[in-house]
């Protein structure tokens, strides 16, 4: 499997950054996978939002919350993320979609919709997150679920 047939949802891509349950694993599984990940202008933001969050909790001082941020540059800068572009339209029209079919069965999240929606927009085969809900979703419609090894996904 190699990075550009993945999506990674933003808050299993933020453990790279913050130190959060299945951190380790998310960095053992990273360290496997060759090639930039594909981030969406949408999920990049709720990347950053999660690192200036954790400074709001306490979970960073200032200095760390800059280090990160800056980790996370590099990484776009270095390539082993990649902003991907996307039709926006398309992808909310499918969100739309898949929360019609699904969400009365599953209990899916706006916005875990929408994470499912750019993987098939940026015609991804395998999705990673650490949500079940959102597990169940990729796996529905046709996504192959990255199992990271020792960490059990949550219900959100």
């Amino acid at each position: 499997m190699t990075a550009a047939e993945c999506y990674v949802d933003p808050s299993a891509l933020s453990r790279l950054y913050l130190h959060q349950a299945g951190s380790r694993e998310m960095v053992a599984w990273r360290a496997k996978v060759q090639g930039p990940l594909a981030v969406t202008h949408h999920g990049r933001t709720e990347v950053v939002n999660a690192i200036c969050r954790a400074a709001f909790l306490g979970q960073l001082n200032e200095e760390a919350l800059s280090e990160t941020l800056a980790d996370l540059s590099a990484d776009f800068q270095h390539g082993h993320l990649r902003q991907a572009d996307i039709l926006w339209r398309a992808a909310l029209n499918r969100a739309a979609e898949l929360s019609q079919k699904h969400t009365p069965k599953l209990g899916t999240r706006a916005l875990d919709v929408l994470h499912v929606a750019c993987a098939l927009e940026l015609k991804t085969l395998h999705f990673l997150t650490f949500d079940s809900r959102q597990q169940q979703l990729a796996a529905a419609v046709g996504l192959k679920n990255i199992s990271v090894p020792s960490f059990r996904p949550q219900m959100q």
